[in-house]
């Protein structure tokens, strides 16, 4: 790819959705080791920008109270339940 081309393609992109991207990969390398790589998704569709930044800060640490109780806050939600329910998945017990 012609260095002009790489160049216009990279000032398209947004660098808040980029950082957002990032912060929600973070976010779920914490979430899947507590509920499971199945349920993350709907963990993270449903969590806010400031829930996922606080998640992904425990990055590389075992998942402590503060992490698990925002997991269980965020899996109680009825969205989340509609989105495991719809994915054939049980209830998440954070």
């Amino acid at each position: 790819m012609k260095p002009a081309l790489l160049l216009l393609l990279l000032a398209a992109c947004n660098p808040a959705e980029v950082a957002d991207k990032v912060v929600a990969r973070t976010a779920e390398s914490v979430i899947a080791p507590v509920v499971g790589q199945a349920a993350t998704r709907c963990i993270v569709d449903n969590a806010s920008r400031d829930e996922l930044l606080s998640l992904a800060r425990d990055v590389a640490v075992e998942a402590g109270t503060s992490t698990r109780a925002t997991i269980r806050s965020i899996a109680a939600r009825p969205a989340t339940l509609t989105c495991l329910a719809t994915a054939g998945l049980p209830p998440v017990r954070a």
